[in-house]
């Protein structure tokens, strides 16, 4: 008879609001469930991110509550325009602006009582995994950086595309973008067209598959709509030139039959960043609850984390050590 071990109780989240760029956005913050990682200088936290559309209710969850049960803080948000954060411009990626909410997001999560602000973790999936290269990238005050399924280059992502999906269907996706640009520079409203769409159809994510993942994890602020220039504005993504100066350790996780997120641009960034490297032999949402691999990849993440981040033993601070 095998006895029954308790899962480790993690605190409810509490809703934080912070503002980026003069709007508001909105983040659940998780506290560790524990404190084998707190030092006197507090807790560390991790704050999070989703990738292409993505929202905080939208598979970050259970990623969440596991590091929080492994002794962390996590501060997962909302871009502006997405979820439950403000914005006028709903639904549409600005690169920029997401690298400012990322920033925003980590000075409204080490302002948190007992965390300690020397002890951030950057972590991001999927266009988010690109995202933290970019905001680590020459700064001191970032500990670790977990990239999962990272997309790190939209000219090797349209590349790949190319391999995947009929040429028309790009075809008339890349012209509604076209349009959108120009009404957006008008004054009028962007040209809207699905995240997620079945293959042969407009949409910004088409492989054979690719919906029903999505619809997997989708939360209730999720809207399968995302503003049709976001192949433009992905076009000439370059996360992983960031990637060489960044000092904090990187954690790569890397979907070996990824359709979306070119895994060699992955690879060539983790070799700038001197990261360790994760192999799943999935494609791009293989590492969500549910999936076969998420619970490896959680474990690595952890793995990592208490590897890097755990309180030193006294002798470390002694005279010499």
């Amino acid at each position: 008879m095998t006895a029954q071990v308790d899962a480790p109780r993690v605190p409810d989240f509490a809703t934080i609001s912070f503002r980026s760029g003069g709007t508001r956005c909105e983040a659940w913050h998780f506290v560790a469930g524990n404190d084998t990682l707190t030092r006197p200088a507090g807790r560390p936290i991790v704050v999070m991110a989703h990738g292409l559309g993505g929202t905080k209710d939208s598979g970050l969850v259970p990623y969440a509550e596991r590091l929080a049960a492994a002794g962390l803080d996590v501060f997962a948000f909302d871009y502006r325009g997405f979820g439950a954060s403000g914005g006028v411009d709903r639904q549409s990626v600005s690169i920029s602006g997401q690298l400012e909410d990322y920033r925003a997001a980590v000075s409204a999560a080490t302002a948190i009582e007992g965390v300690d602000a020397k002890r951030v973790v950057l972590w991001g999936v999927s266009l988010s995994g690109g995202h933290v290269l970019s905001v680590g990238s020459g700064r001191g005050d970032v500990a670790a950086i977990i990239a999962m399924t990272p997309l790190v280059n939209g000219l090797a992502a349209g590349r790949l595309a190319l391999g995947h999906v009929p040429a028309s269907s790009i075809a008339r996706s890349t012209g509604l973008g076209m349009r959108s640009r120009v009404r957006k520079r008008m004054g009028r409203a962007p040209i809207m067209m699905p995240i997620v769409a079945g293959p042969g159809e407009v949409g910004a994510l088409t492989l054979p598959g690719y919906r029903d993942d999505y619809l997997a994890i989708a939360g209730p602020t999720w809207q399968n709509t995302i503003d049709a220039a976001i192949g433009q504005e992905i076009g000439s993504y370059r996360a992983d030139r960031d990637a060489a100066g960044i000092t904090a350790p990187v954690l790569m996780q890397i979907a070996d039959f990824d359709r979306s997120a070119p895994t060699h641009s992955a690879a060539n960034a983790a070799v700038k960043a001197r990261a360790e490297v994760r192999h799943y032999p999935c494609d791009h949402f293989g590492v969500y609850h549910g999936q076969a691999w998420f619970e490896r990849a959680v474990a690595h993440q952890i793995q990592f984390l208490v590897r890097h981040l755990a309180p030193r033993p006294a002798s470390d601070h002694s005279p010499g050590a």
